[in-house]
């Protein structure tokens, strides 16, 4: 039961201070974040796909407040996409974009997401590669949705992100994978009340296997974010059952987290994507990695008891 406190914790101006105050904080979030700069992350880019792996990176930093940071996460991707370019990296990491972050939650924010990622989108399209929004909170989710049929007019690559969790999912998964559209699926890492989502861990595996056989079933590309030993099998056997091949869907994991099954996943010729996150503004991305396996929060007080 320690999730949901935790992912309470992670909007708290107060619990922020003290965590990134304790002295322990820096080892354990440089496990899952891959630096604070791009001059940080590229060279792990160069390492993973020098490894045979794919990336997808994550500019860190969702709660702004004022439009000149949704500009300013907006010129922060642009400028990772530079550097790609310049390394030749396009076809080997796409980028994962969080649309609070390019000002969804702000005034007329749906048409400022939207013209914030756009240029984005087609920055990433230039260089061979693509972008995929994340899911935040249900209450955002159809603004995502209306702006990712929006820019798959023009960009039909661009995926989006739905959520094992949430009850509206299936019925989204079905409409994903029959307009073709690239679709990762995690359980989920906000705090949701019980009106719009599951509580109940096996009950989210449950939906979880149903909504990756929708997918394997559609016109789509599937994207099975998960670091579950059991879901990660059983999405092989559901892409073996629709006729895929290798090529035909990946497997998603975080930085940090099980690399050694990353690289034995790409080591069978499976697709591997391993989700990048860097930047300074780690706190909420961190503090939902703690809420998601009690062993990450242990591994982090433990460092805190360690160096205080």
């Amino acid at each position: 039961m320690l999730g949901p406190v935790i992912l309470a914790a992670s909007r708290s101006d107060k619990m922020r201070r003290f965590v990134s105050a304790a002295p322990g904080t820096k080892q354990v979030v440089a496990r899952f974040i891959a630096g604070e700069s791009v001059d940080d992350v590229v060279p792990i880019v160069q390492e993973l796909s020098d490894r045979g792996l794919e990336v997808t990176l994550d500019v860190v930093g969702e709660d702004i407040t004022t439009v000149e940071q949704s500009y300013a996460a907006r010129d922060a991707y642009l400028e990772l996409i530079g550097r790609l370019k310049e390394l030749g990296l396009g076809e080997r990491a796409e980028m994962s974009v969080k649309l609070s972050m390019f000002g969804q939650s702000l005034e007329n924010g749906h048409e400022l997401a939207l013209a914030n990622v756009r240029p984005v989108v087609e920055a990433a399209a230039e260089i061979g590669t693509t972008v995929t929004l994340d899911a935040e909170d249900h209450t955002t989710l159809d603004s995502m949705f209306a702006i990712h049929e929006e820019l798959r007019k023009t960009h039909p690559q661009t995926g989006c992100v739905i959520q094992a969790y949430l009850f509206r999912t299936e019925d989204d998964a079905r409409r994903l994978a029959a307009n073709g559209s690239r679709v990762r699926i995690v359980k989920g890492a906000y705090k949701e009340p019980a009106s719009v989502a599951i509580q109940d861990k096996p009950e989210i595996d449950k939906a979880y296997v149903r909504i990756m056989k929708i997918l394997m079933d559609g016109e789509g590309y599937p994207m099975i974010g998960s670091h579950d030993p059991r879901l990660i099998s059983v999405g092989q056997e559901l892409a073996r059952r629709a006729g895929r091949k290798l090529d035909e869907y990946e497997f998603q994991m975080l930085y940090g987290i099980r690399s050694e099954e990353q690289h034995r996943l790409a080591a069978e010729g499976h697709r591997m994507r391993v989700y990048t996150a860097y930047g300074t503004d780690w706190y909420g991305y961190f503090m939902r990695r703690l809420a998601e396996k009690p062993a990450n929060l242990l591994f982090f007080v433990r460092s805190i008891l360690t160096k205080g």
